[in-house]
């Protein structure tokens, strides 16, 4: 008998907005610990803490989670294009150098 292992990847769970939201709603108003409300939701204590965290700033900032989700995406996108602009634009400056050395008489 031949036992076969599977070295399979765990997937990583994903939580819907409702989901979080009611989590921070019922760690806030149960008045018991967040390690204790995070326990019986199945979810880790740093992970709700950083849940917390996000809807403070969210309220702090008038946004929805998802508006700030975006804004945070959008701006990791640009930053990412930005990075490749700048490539592109040092190796033009080195090609144009080349170039115009090759081309002196």
């Amino acid at each position: 008998m031949k036992l076969e292992v599977s070295m399979a990847t765990p997937t990583r769970r994903q939580f819907t907005g409702a989901f979080k939201s009611e989590a921070v709603r019922l760690a806030r108003e149960s008045g018991r610990p967040v390690a204790q409300v995070a326990r019986e939701l199945g979810i880790g204590d740093n992970l709700l803490c950083r849940w917390r965290s996000e809807q403070r700033h969210v309220e702090s900032q008038g946004q929805t989670r998802q508006a700030m989700r975006a804004e945070q995406d959008e701006l990791t996108r640009l930053k990412r294009e930005n990075e490749l602009l700048r490539k592109e634009r040092d190796f033009l400056k080195r090609a144009a150098a080349l170039f115009a050395r090759e081309w002196k008489f």
